[in-house]
C-alpha cells in the first residue's frame, strides 16, 4: 500500500491517467479535472496535429478532414470516482468512400462507453439484473439495457450462418394466458440459435426459411415434442424428415405417467367410498421413477407396488415402456414396442390404454432414437435457465428483450466489444 501511495504522488495527473488510459502516441491528454463533491474524474484526450487517419473501408491513411462533436465516454472506476473521457474524434475525407468518422479507439461509434466499461458491464448483466447494474454504477435502465442489445447484436452479426446438425425445437412460455416462444438449439454445442413468437408451424418454418435446400439436407435429427406444428413445418423444410424427426423421450414417458396419475386418482375415490385410505398421500410415489424415490420413502414405495392395485400395474407399465429407450437398433426398438403395446392395451386400465394407442400413433418418429440418440433435455435445461433469468428480471413485459435476453444468457455469442486491431492514427509520413 505504501508503494501504491508513493507511486500516486510521484507522477503529475496527465501521467498518471495516461498509463491508466493506456494510451499510446499520437494519443495524449490535454487537462484532468477531479470533482470530490460529485465523485467524478474528467479527462480530456486529444492528438499530436501532423498526422494520418485511416479510412473505416478501404483502411487507406488520409489527412485529417475535420472533427466531430465531443463525444465523452464512461469509464471504468478510478478510486471508486466515475471517470469520464471526452474526446473530438477527426473524420476522414476518403476519395473513394467519402467522409467518414473513424473507428474509435475508445469505444465503438454508438456507444457513450469505453471497450473496457462496456466489457464490465456484460459481465455483470450475465450475473446480476439490470436494475442492480444501474444502481451499482449510477446508470439509468436504458443505458444498461442498450448495452445488453448491443452486445446481442455484435454476437449475431459475428455468428456464421451455418444450421447445425442436431437441433432440438422446444416452446418456452413468455407469459400468462397461453403466450409461448418457439426456440431451436444446437445441441451439439448447447446454445440457443433461434427464438421466435408463438408456438405455430410459420414460426419454426421462419426459422427453416433462413438456410437454403441444400444447406438443411445437413440437417441429420430433429428432437421435438409430439407438437403438431412442428412437425408439419419441419416436414416442409427438412429433406427426409421423416428418418430425422426424433420426439423427446421424456414427452413420451410423459403420457405414461399422466395414465398412472388418473388410475390412482380413480383408484383412490373408489377405495375411499369404502373406507380405504390405502392411496392417500402417495401421488409423488407413483410419479417418481424408482431411482428417485427419497431413502426415507423406499419401504413405502416397495410396499405399495407389490399390492393388488390398479395402480400398482399401471406403473409397472410406465417402469417397462423406459427400457423402450435401451435398444440401439430400430427393428428391436419396434419389437419391443409391439410386446408393450400388447401387454398395455390388454391391461384393461382405460388411461393406460389410451396413452398406449397415442404413443403407437407417433412410434415411427419415436424408434429413430436408435440411429440418432438425441433427447431434448437441453432445451429443457435451458427452459430452466431462461426461468431463472424471468425471475431475475421480475418477468418481460416485451417480446423483443425477453428474446435479447435469450440470446444474451445463452446464446453463445461473441458479447464484447474489441477496439481495432490496426492503429487509425499514424504520424504523417513525408
Amino acid at each position: 500500500m505504501r508503494y501504491l501511495k508513493q507511486y500516486f504522488y510521484s507522477m503529475d495527473d496527465k501521467k498518471l491517467f495516461t498509463k491508466i488510459l493506456k494510451l499510446k502516441a499520437p494519443w495524449f491528454i490535454t487537462k484532468v479535472v477531479t470533482d470530490e463533491e460529485l465523485q467524478q474524474i474528467d479527462v480530456w484526450v486529444d492528438h499530436e496535429k501532423h498526422i494520418q487517419v485511416m479510412c473505416p473501408k478501404c483502411e487507406q491513411f488520409y489527412s485529417v478532414y475535420d472533427h466531430a462533436p465531443e463525444r465523452v465516454y464512461r469509464h471504468l472506476n478510478v478510486c471508486q470516482m466515475k471517470m469520464f473521457i471526452h474526446i473530438r474524434m477527426p473524420r476522414v475525407n476518403c476519395p473513394e468512400h467519402g467522409v467518414l468518422q473513424i473507428y474509435s479507439d475508445f469505444g465503438e461509434n454508438g456507444s457513450d462507453m469505453t471497450y473496457e466499461f462496456e466489457k464490465q458491464i456484460i459481465d455483470f448483466a450475465k450475473e446480476c439484473s439490470i436494475q442492480a447494474i444501474g444502481r451499482l454504477y449510477d446508470l439509468n435502465w436504458d443505458r444498461c439495457w442498450n448495452t445488453v442489445e448491443r452486445a446481442v447484436n455484435r454476437g449475431q452479426k459475428r455468428k456464421p450462418h451455418a444450421v447445425p446438425k442436431r437441433i432440438g425445437v422446444d416452446e418456452k412460455s413468455f407469459a400468462k394466458g397461453h403466450k409461448y416462444e418457439t426456440i431451436v438449439t444446437d445441441i451439439d454445442n448447447g446454445n440457443v440459435v433461434f427464438v421466435c413468437d408463438d408456438r405455430q408451424q410459420e414460426s419454426l418454418e421462419n426459422y427453416y426459411k433462413q438456410f437454403k435446400q441444400e444447406e438443411l439436407a445437413n440437417i441429420q435429427a430433429v428432437a421435438m415434442d409430439m407438437w403438431d406444428p412442428f412437425i408439419a413445418a419441419t416436414k416442409a423444410y427438412v429433406p427426409g424428415a421423416e428418418k430425422k424427426i426424433v420426439f423427446d423421450k421424456f414427452h413420451v414417458m410423459g403420457y405414461a405417467t399422466k395414465a398412472v396419475d388418473k388410475t390412482r386418482i380413480a383408484e383412490h375415490k373408489a377405495l375411499r367410498e369404502s373406507g380405504d385410505e390405502t392411496l392417500k398421500g402417495t401421488k409423488y410415489l407413483w410419479l417418481w421413477n424408482e431411482e428417485n424415490v427419497p431413502e426415507l420413502r423406499k419401504e413405502e414405495y416397495y410396499a405399495l407396488k407389490a399390492m393388488d392395485l390398479k395402480t400398482s400395474r399401471a406403473c409397472a407399465i410406465k417402469d417397462n415402456l423406459r427400457h423402450l429407450w435401451d435398444y440401439r437398433y430400430e427393428a428391436c426398438m419396434r419389437k419391443y414396442f409391439d410386446k408393450w403395446y400388447f401387454w398395455a392395451t390388454h391391461s384393461k386400465i382405460a388411461p393406460v390404454v389410451s396413452a398406449a394407442k397415442t404413443i403407437k400413433k407417433h412410434i415411427e418418429h419415436i424408434v429413430t432414437y436408435a440411429k440418432h440418440r438425441i433427447t431434448n433435455a437441453l432445451g429443457e435445461s435451458i427452459n430452466s435457465k431462461i426461468e431463472k433469468v424471468k425471475r431475475m428480471a421480475c418477468g418481460f413485459r416485451n417480446r423483443a428483450h425477453y428474446r435479447a435476453a435469450i440470446f444474451f444468457h445463452c446464446g453463445g455469442l461473441d458479447l464484447y466489444p474489441y477496439p481495432p486491431t490496426k492503429p487509425c492514427l499514424r504520424y504523417r509520413i513525408g
